[in-house]
């Protein structure tokens, strides 16, 4: 081998390499597209647990882990608010959009949309 070239990759690598750059570059798709489905599905009424429910009955998995830390930014910048009520014998923190946040979500949908068209016409 010579000093200016590489080692041969097996196809084996190549796939690993091609499996974990995928996985990469589609959590970044999903990370973008999340706080998109969150807003828009906090036109109606949830608590955590049913939100994620809500999602993942429309395709959209979301661990809690991603989920909670987002509601409290996105409640933090003022497009949700969220009370605490019982139901159900125990303490749960329900989330809606906030005026705000529809205001937000609109303008988001209109740039979704754009974007989709653009991506369609492309791909």
């Amino acid at each position: 081998m010579t000093p200016s070239s590489k080692p041969a990759i097996s196809p084996v690598d190549a796939a690993d390499a091609s499996d974990a750059q995928f996985e990469n570059l589609r959590q970044e798709v999903r990370r973008g597209a999340l706080p998109l489905a969150v807003l828009s599905a906090l036109r109606k009424e949830f608590y955590g647990y049913t939100l994620r429910q809500e999602l993942a009955a429309k395709g959209l998995e979301i661990d809690e882990s991603t989920l909670y830390p987002l509601l409290r930014r996105l409640e933090t910048h003022g497009l949700l608010t969220s009370q605490w009520r019982e139901e159900d014998k125990r303490n749960k923190r329900f989330y809606r959009l906030s005026p705000a946040g529809k205001v937000v979500l609109k303008r988001l949908l209109d740039e979704w949309r754009t974007l989709n068209q653009s991506l369609n016409d492309i791909v």
